[in-house]
C-alpha cells in the first residue's frame, strides 16, 4: 500500500537534480504534453503566465480563467494552445460558473494548477464574510478543485498543483477564528494561514484521491522578482521585514537571492510533469524537489511540520465544507 505524507512521513529528496537556479525550460526538457489539458489559474501573470507558456509550448492546451479578460488576452497574445475564460476567484458563484462551462465540454483535465493568489492586502472579507487571503489563497482552489473533480477522475492520471509559499511557516490555521471576527487582524497571519491551509489540503485530498490516479501537490516558487504580488503592500512592511532600506531601496542581499519568473515557475512544472512523482503524491515541494521538514522559520527552506499534521488535515477539511457550503464528494 502506498504511503501518505502525514506528518511529513515522505519530504524527503526524490533526487531530481534540480535546484533554486533550475528554470521552466530545464524541467520540460524531454516532455511531451499533447493531448493533455490544463488549467492555469493566475496564468497570465508571473509565474503563472511561465507556467502557462512552458505548458503550451510542450503541447498542452492550456485554459486560462481570469477576472479580467482583456489583460489577460493582452499577456497571452501570440501565445499558442492557450484559451481564456472568465472567473473571479473572489466570487464563489464565479467559480461554479466556471467549472460548470468546463465541464460541459466533457473534455478531461489533466493538470489543474491553482497559481493564483494574493499577499500583502488590508482587511477585506468576500460576500460571505470570509477574509480575502483565505477565501482566495484557499478556499477559491478547495471549491475550483471539488467542481472540477469530474473531469481530474476522467483523465485516469491527473495531477493538481497547489500553490502555496514558504509563508505558510508566519502562521498556523487558526481554527477558532480563521477570518479575524475576534482577533486583531495582521496581513502577514491571514497569509500564513492560508498557505497553511494549501500544504494541509494538498496532502489530505492527495490521500482521498490517489485510488482514482489523481496526485496532489502543493509548490513553493521561491521569492520572485517582477511579480504582482506585493502591489498593495506599504513601504513600511517591507523595511519591517528586511527587504529595502530606509529609502525604499531593495538591499542588495536580498536582490541577490531572488529568483527570476522562469526559476520561480520551475517548481509548478516539476510537480505537474516529472515521472519521479508519478508514485508519490501529497507533499510539498521547493527548487524542483521533494523539500525537507523544517520547523525553522529564519531558514528560507523546508515545510513546517504543523501544516502536515494528520489531526489538522482532517478537521480542515470538515470545516471547510463547512465554511464554503460545499461537499467535496470523491
Amino acid at each position: 500500500m502506498e504511503q501518505n505524507n502525514y506528518q511529513g512521513a515522505l519530504q524527503q529528496s526524490a533526487g531530481s537534480g534540480f535546484n533554486a537556479k533550475s528554470t521552466t525550460d530545464d524541467v520540460i526538457k524531454g516532455i511531451d504534453l499533447t493531448g493533455k489539458i490544463a488549467i492555469v489559474t493566475g496564468g497570465n501573470t508571473g509565474i503563472g503566465l511561465e507556467t502557462t507558456r512552458t505548458l503550451a509550448a510542450a503541447g498542452a492546451t492550456v485554459i486560462v480563467p481570469a477576472r479580467d479578460m482583456d489583460k489577460a488576452a493582452k499577456n497571452l497574445h501570440g501565445i499558442d494552445n492557450v484559451e481564456i475564460a472568465a472567473m473571479d476567484l473572489m466570487s464563489p458563484e464565479s467559480i461554479d460558473a466556471f467549472a460548470d462551462r468546463f465541464l460541459a465540454s466533457q473534455r478531461p483535465l489533466h493538470l489543474l494548477i491553482n497559481n493564483a493568489g494574493i499577499m500583502w492586502v488590508p482587511l477585506r472579507r468576500d460576500s460571505r464574510g470570509i477574509e480575502s487571503q483565505l477565501a482566495t489563497n484557499y478556499l477559491a482552489p478547495f471549491q475550483l478543485t471539488a467542481k472540477l473533480w469530474p473531469a481530474l477522475k476522467k483523465a485516469n492520471g491527473a495531477r493538481v498543483i497547489n500553490v502555496s509559499s514558504h509563508g505558510h511557516h508566519f502562521a498556523p490555521f487558526h481554527f477558532e477564528d480563521p477570518n479575524f471576527g475576534h482577533r486583531a487582524y495582521e496581513t502577514l497571519q491571514g497569509y500564513g494561514q492560508s498557505k497553511t491551509a494549501v500544504n494541509l489540503f494538498s496532502m489530505e485530498l492527495d490521500n482521498r484521491a490517489r485510488e482514482y490516479n489523481v496526485r496532489v501537490y502543493a509548490v513553493h516558487p521561491g521569492s520572485i522578482g517582477g511579480t504582482e504580488l506585493g502591489r498593495e503592500a506599504p513601504l513600511e512592511l517591507f523595511q519591517k521585514m528586511g527587504f529595502v532600506d530606509a529609502d525604499g531601496q531593495m538591499l542588495p542581499e536580498v536582490a541577490a537571492s531572488l529568483k527570476t519568473i522562469p526559476q520561480g515557475a520551475a517548481t509548478t512544472v516539476w510537480c505537474a510533469t516529472s515521472p519521479l512523482l508519478n508514485t508519490i503524491g501529497g507533499v510539498y515541494c521547493e527548487d524542483a524537489d521533494i523539500a525537507p521538514l523544517s520547523a525553522d522559520i529564519a531558514s528560507p527552506k523546508g515545510v513546517h511540520p504543523y501544516s502536515l499534521d494528520e489531526a489538522s488535515a482532517k478537521q480542515l477539511w470538515t470545516l471547510t465544507e463547512n465554511m464554503t457550503g460545499l461537499k467535496f464528494n470523491l
